[in-house]
């Protein structure tokens, strides 16, 4: 366990938001939450960039470093609102997985492996999900916060399509199609970890909307519908096997909750 401590930075970014008692406990939690994420996320993009670097991908490497940057700075964002909100932006934050260094992989298929993890499904769902809240979120100051981390979202996802655009012709069917072997191994993870903050049983009222209180049911729909509508046709058409990996996804989901009703 390490202590996430953002009390002195966030201060400097406190918005001015509307009293609502009734939610107070359940924003400070949501905006917590989002804080340990935001700030732990730097440090896939600083992984990444080092990989791109071993790759030999060298033009991308300050963009990706930069990426790590606004990362930091979406936590310290976050622990603005928590702040903001009578709590503090402090947290014991749980030893993250190692970053995934796939060495079974030559350089460039191990940067790639991860850049679409990253950014083409990780990035392309923040964006979804955060450009909803913000829809429904009222002008204010804890709007334009979240725009700001809106606006950085849009620009990660946006490198790794771009960048899958620029590499996917150079890369032989063979590549292409053990990336679509480890996008099995990515949605897979990619569900588990959206499914687990996006709780079925978030139920807050309508007002919740303001302090960016989302239905848990409604916000699982929408990571669904991106990840079929969006990120898998998406993948597609760069010659990546996506629909098939995610079909494999589904079909496993779908074989164990038939197995736990059958026990």
């Amino acid at each position: 366990m390490a202590l996430l401590d953002l009390r002195a930075e966030a201060q400097a970014h406190k918005p001015v938001l509307r009293e609502m008692p009734h939610l107070k406990e359940a924003a400070i939690g949501t905006w917590r939450g989002r804080m340990i994420n935001e700030f732990s996320s730097a440090r896939v993009f600083d992984g990444l960039a080092r990989q791109f670097a071993a790759a030999g991908v060298h033009d991308v490497v300050d963009e990706v470093k930069g990426f790590a940057a606004e990362e930091r700075r979406h936590g310290v964002l976050c622990g603005a609102v928590v702040e903001a909100l009578g709590g503090e932006a402090l947290a014991a934050v749980p030893d993250g997985d190692e970053y995934p260094e796939h060495d079974d992989a030559t350089p460039l298929e191990a940067a790639l492996r991860n850049m679409l993890s990253i950014c083409c499904l990780s990035e392309t769902v923040a964006v979804s999900l955060i450009g909803a809240e913000r829809i429904e979120m009222p002008e204010g100051e804890l709007r334009e916060l979240l725009t700001k981390i809106f606006s950085d979202e849009v620009g990660h996802s946006r490198f790794g399509w771009r960048t899958l655009g620029r590499l996917a012709p150079a890369l032989d069917p063979a590549l292409k199609d053990r990336l679509g072997d480890y996008l099995e191994v990515a949605f897979d993870h990619l569900v588990e970890h959206e499914l687990a903050h996006l709780p079925a049983s978030s139920r807050p009222p309508a007002d919740g909307v303001v302090l960016g209180l989302c239905s848990g049911s409604d916000a699982r729909k929408l990571f669904f519908d991106t990840v079929e509508s969006v990120i898998v046709p998406g993948l597609e058409a760069h010659g990546i096997p996506a629909s098939r990996a995610w079909s494999r996804v589904v079909a496993a989901a779908a074989s164990e909750a038939w197995a736990e009703r059958s026990n």
